[in-house]
């Protein structure tokens, strides 16, 4: 795998990794919530197999990028042109993961030249969605930083803190045990050896040099995504696990109802982490169809 790093117009630092097959369809993936640019071994091999040059990026603040304070989902769109300008790309599909689907959503909306396809997965909806009961079925983990967010943000920032320093120090084993309200039986199921050992490695490599991404994530998710999801043209899937307690399924069952055209699956054997382990080359081939 290769890491760049490219310099937008405002000055600031965006870090890039490069997976899979360097001749193949570039597809950029859009990592959740702790966000990281690291792709996993196994990822980069199966893309590399399916014939896709897999692209990665730390999002601002986390890693190796600069902070972009104040940033919101749309935010996301310059530096993603920037990123295909940079690395000479001039169609590229886009993913994302949970607290990567709105970003990946932003390139729908507001990259429509440049990515023909997008595909999400267990994406967060928008907070105050009109017909969306947000925290029902929740992990009482997120429950709480949610509520916590909304009554005194000063706290919620404290919160984050100390969870950062001990997300640092953690092993795998102790990261199931913090997840403890989130996991679903199916993703403590896979959440397990060298899937475990990367989530680690990301929190360490992500969080490393501070909180502010992770907060600026948190913030930019709960106000003014900067588009509306009915607006969105590019062809788009949803794919969601009905046993997913980070973000559940009626987040995606919204996303899919207000996004005009969206193909939707929603599987009932699968939560939250699941989906990729058992289907990143069904997404795959439904990102080159369109490609």
């Amino acid at each position: 795998m290769l890491d760049h790093t490219l310099t937008t117009r405002d000055g600031r630092t965006l870090l890039i990794q490069e997976g899979g097959d360097p001749a193949g369809t570039p597809l950029l993936f859009h990592g959740g919530t702790p966000n990281s640019r690291l792709l996993a071994p196994s990822t980069a091999a199966r893309a590399a197999a399916h014939g896709v040059r897999l692209i990665s990026y730390d999002r601002p603040g986390y890693g190796g990028s600069s902070r972009h304070e104040g940033r919101t989902v749309a935010d996301c769109a310059p530096d993603v042109r920037a990123i295909a300008q940079a690395l000479g790309i001039e169609r590229l599909g886009v993913y994302g993961l949970s607290g990567g689907g709105p970003h990946a959503l932003a390139c729908a909306a507001l990259l429509e030249d440049l990515v023909p396809a997008v595909a999400v997965v267990g994406s967060v909806a928008p907070w105050g969605a009109e017909g969306l009961d947000y925290l029902a079925g929740m992990g009482e983990m997120n429950v709480e930083d949610t509520e916590l967010y909304l009554r005194d943000p000063a706290a919620s920032r404290e919160k984050l803190e100390a969870e950062r320093v001990e997300l640092l120090a953690a092993d795998a084993a102790e990261v199931l045990e913090a997840w403890a309200t989130l996991l679903s039986p199916v993703d403590a199921a896979v959440l397990t050896g060298d899937y475990a050992e990367h989530l680690v490695a990301e929190f360490r490599d992500g969080l490393s040099g501070g909180g502010d991404g992770w907060w600026d994530d948190g913030v930019a998710h709960m106000e003014p995504w900067g588009f509306d999801c009915s607006e969105i043209r590019t062809p788009t899937l949803i794919v969601h696990g009905h046993q997913d307690r980070f973000v559940p399924v009626q987040h995606g069952e919204w996303l899919a109802s207000r996004i005009p055209g969206a193909e939707a699956w929603l599987s009932a054997e699968d939560g939250h982490l699941t989906p990729l382990e058992r289907r990143l080359e069904e997404v795959f081939d439904w990102l080159l169809a369109r490609m």
